[in-house]
Parts: structure tokens; sequence; C-alpha cells
């Protein structure tokens, strides 16, 4: 019976060992089968590791730039602002030049008395009204507003009249305007020197 009992017991021992040799084999291959189906997705651990090193790297990004942005000044270079217009004898009396009104957003204008320059912005919302010849006046094409030659608001939505800027003759003879210096009628400003120039 021993004996009996020895064969059956190394029968069961070798059946276990099949067995278990076949469960490992089945669980590697379900192993192998779930990797490599996992292997194009991202888990969720993945996602949010490289959202993060992502986030890291960007906010280095933007430091990194700030840092050489701050070595290089914030100055506005302006450009000057009066001008030599030309001699007094370029402007005929009577006329409205518009030479100067692209570059500096001037006009000039002629009188028997003398000179005085307009700045060309409605003073309604900064539109560049237009000088209309035929009817002797500056119109605002955005809204209607019209000014006299003089710079008299006597239409439309414009609060106030156009500003003048500061005339004055140069040392060598030529009109300079400068167009950092306003002049507002409303203010008691077209009396003073600077705002119209006597010929």
């Amino acid at each position: 019976m021993a004996k009996v009992k020895g064969e059956i017991s190394e029968r069961e021992l070798q059946e276990l060992r099949q067995q278990r040799q076949d469960s490992q084999s089945r669980e590697k291959l379900r192993r192998s089968i779930e990797d490599e189906s996992a292997a194009g997705l991202w888990t969720r651990r993945d996602f949010f590791g490289r959202l993060a090193w992502s986030g890291l790297g960007g906010i280095s990004l933007v430091g990194l730039l700030a840092a050489v942005r701050s070595a290089f000044p914030r100055v506005l270079f302006r450009p000057d602002t009066s001008f030599e217009a030309g001699m007094i004898d370029e402007f005929p009396v009577g006329e409205v030049s518009e030479k100067f009104i692209r570059d500096y957003r001037v006009w000039i204008v002629r009188e028997d008395r003398g000179i005085y320059a307009l700045f060309a912005k409605c003073t309604h919302l900064g539109c560049t009204p237009r000088w209309l010849k035929s009817d002797d006046k500056f119109k605002c094409p955005c809204h209607g507003s019209g000014f006299y030659r003089s710079g008299i608001n006597f239409e439309g939505p414009a609060p106030r009249p156009l500003e003048r800027v500061r005339v004055s003759l140069a040392e060598d003879g030529q009109l300079l305007v400068d167009v950092g210096v306003k002049y507002r009628q409303e203010k008691g400003d077209w009396d003073r020197p600077g705002a119209y120039l006597r010929v």
C-alpha cells in the first residue's frame, strides 16, 4: 500500500507541476496580449505625468523668455515733433497747404496778416478731416463735422474747434512748425505767442 501511495503522490505531483506550468504559460500569454493592446494607449498616470512635465517646460520657457526680454529696455523712440516747412513765400496768401498732412497731420494756412497751422484731427473722435477747397471748409468724413478755414467748428458733432500747433521762424528764415505744442481756442490759447505768426 505504501508503494501505491507513493506512486499516486508522484503522479499527483507531476500533474500539479503540469497544471502550474500551464497556468503560468496562460498568464504569460494573457500579459503579453494586454501589453500589446495597451502599448498604443496611455494610462491615466502616463497622461498626467506628461501633462505635468509639459506644464513645467512651458513655465520654464516663459521665464526664460521674460529674462531675455528684460535685457532689452522698453524705450520709445519718437520722431522729432518739429519740422521746417519751407520759406514763407512758398505759401500763397489765402491758400491752405496740404503738403504736410500725410507726414505730420498739419495744414498750414496763410492769410494777409500771417500764418497759422491747424492739427488735422477732428475734435469729435479723432478722424482726419479733409480740406474742401470748393466749399472753403474742412469736413470730417466720419461723422460730418465741419470747420471753417480758421478751424472753428460750425456743423456736426465736433464739440470744439480744431487745435492749432506752434509756428515760428527758424534762424534760416524758414517756417518752423512744432506739432508737440498745441493751442486750444476755447481756452484762449489762440492769442498766445506761437499760435499765430504775423508776417
